[in-house]
């Protein structure tokens, strides 16, 4: 049974939970307009978690996804923003549990009743190109597990690529969105991990890796930050730290 996490606490106060967030609080914190950023704190997943997650699943996990597992169970940290006298909820970012971390299947999806299955949607049209490898597939193919559910507006999967049993280097992080289209994130969970720390946890940043990009709603957000907010958030300077730090 999963443990229960601990109360949401202010800032990282503590040297694990430092690392873990990979200084980005202090970013946070200290650009203007910024406000309660808060990292619900979890404890360590157990090896035999990770050993019992592998033979029910007949997956092995990467040794980066595992090293995250022992270091927390799951992820989510959240901010917001002060316009006025109104405290607006605006970044998020999450790492499901391993309890979560459960394989997508028909009803995981946004399924109704009579409507088409996951492998009536396949399409073998987009294969591997030079510049973009080759997409997920929903049958026996691939073994896709759910990361991150973005809130509703798609989901952060962790993708074997050869089925099963899978091997932990045919992994890799792919964004499916609300239409089911697939876009490619990165190689390995670390890197992934990076790209939600630099992003902030913004809404819909992961479309910004799609050839669509981010929905003008989610842009209307970010435009309504004081400016000085945005420059300290966006500055290279400030987070160029993050892509050298490891777990």
């Amino acid at each position: 049974m999963e443990e229960e996490a601990s109360p949401p606490g202010l800032g990282c106060s503590k040297p694990h939970l430092e690392k873990l967030t990979l200084g980005i609080t202090r970013i946070l914190e200290s650009s203007p307009g910024v406000t309660e950023v808060t990292i619900i704190e979890k404890p360590p997943a157990e090896r035999h978690m990770i050993s019992s997650w592998e033979q029910k699943n007949n997956c092995v996990m990467p040794e980066d996804v595992k090293n995250f597992y022992l270091m927390t169970n799951g992820f989510h940290m959240t901010w917001s923003v002060k316009l006025d006298e109104h405290i607006i909820p605006l970044g998020s970012m999450a790492i499901n549990s391993i309890s979560k971390l459960t394989q997508l299947t028909q009803s995981s999806m946004y399924s109704l009743p009579n409507a088409p299955t996951l492998a009536d949607l396949e399409d073998d049209t987009h294969e591997a190109s030079d510049d973009q490898p080759e997409k997920p597939h929903f049958d026996s193919r691939s073994v896709i597990f759910e990361l991150d559910s973005c809130n509703g507006s798609g989901k952060v999967c962790l993708v074997y690529k050869s089925g099963k049993p899978a091997l932990a280097e045919d992994t890799e992080i792919w964004f499916l969105d609300r239409a089911l289209y697939w876009h490619f994130l990165t190689d390995t969970f670390t890197a992934y991990y990076r790209l939600l720390i630099t992003h902030l946890g913004l809404p819909q940043w992961q479309y910004a890796f799609t050839s669509y990009g981010i929905s003008p709603q989610a842009k209307v957000r970010e435009e309504h930050l004081p400016s000085q907010t945005m420059w300290d958030l966006n500055n290279p300077r400030g987070r160029a730290g993050i892509w050298s730090r490891r777990f």
